[in-house]
């Protein structure tokens, strides 16, 4: 089933005078329990995507239903409860409130959704057992490494327990080993919870965990890579020789 649908998307920046289309004509689907990587080269509009994808911002025209909510029919109050209720978001930035404790960050949505203390405190030990962050609940951002602070920051996507999660480069700021330990966190989070989860990046090893990859380029969907029952190397790989095709940034594994 699909939790997100697009229709001729298009988002058009500057004035009559002086326009760029950035994205033209998207028409993509994204199913219940998937976790599907953007990719493209820079400047082909895959950041632009995300943004109007996640209400960060909006679409000129064209269509988004997320989970049979049709977001451009909704006005300002109904699109805050949405956000709330609906969407999980993981920055490239952390975007943590360094006041607080990991244990408080993690659990700042579920203050604004009034759950319960007790369910709260379930749904905490859960996640943070399962992102391997446990040991530092109580210790603050500051005192904690980058890869801590990106799970601490996808931790707190999950607890709300949203329709989907959007990530933007979330292994951007980090070193290749606390990716890989992020990216394996979030495959197994996918796996086990079945979160939907879209992840905009440039890196082809962070896009080979993902279920299919949607490639823009110029701003219109250039083509879709499905994992399939390859592995996770022998996907990096078709993943690379189409980077290759469209010009983007290559990694090795």
């Amino acid at each position: 089933m699909s939790i997100l649908k697009t229709e001729q998307l298009i988002k058009v920046y500057g004035s009559k005078k002086n326009q760029q289309e950035v994205l033209r004509n998207i028409n993509i689907s994204v199913d219940e329990g998937e976790f599907v990587s953007i990719m493209g080269p820079s400047g082909s509009g895959k950041t632009t995507l995300l943004n109007v994808l996640s209400s960060i911002d909006y679409a000129t025209s064209g269509q988004i239903e997320i989970n049979g909510h049709k977001l451009q029919n909704m006005n300002n109050k109904q699109m805050s409860e949405f956000r709330k209720k609906e969407l999980g978001f993981i920055f490239q930035e952390y975007n943590l409130l360094n006041t607080l404790t990991v244990q408080e960050n993690i659990m700042l949505p579920l203050t604004i959704q009034k759950v319960s203390r007790r369910e709260a405190q379930k749904r905490f030990e859960e996640i943070s057992n399962a992102l391997g962050i446990m040991d530092i609940q109580n210790k603050y951002p500051n005192e904690i490494s980058g890869g801590q602070k990106q799970r601490t920051s996808a931790a707190r996507a999950f607890i709300a327990q949203p329709s989907i999660i959007f990530a933007d480069e979330p292994t951007g700021a980090l070193d290749s080993k606390s990716a890989s330990d992020l990216l394996n966190k979030l495959d197994h989070m996918n796996q086990s919870t079945k979160a939907t989860i879209v992840m905009v990046t440039h890196d082809s090893v962070a896009a080979s965990y993902s279920n299919r990859v949607i490639f823009i380029k110029d701003g219109k969907v250039y083509s879709e890579l499905y994992k399939g029952d390859d592995d996770r190397e022998s996907f990096y790989k078709e993943i690379i020789k189409t980077q290759s095709v469209l010009g983007g940034v290559v990694n090795e594994l």
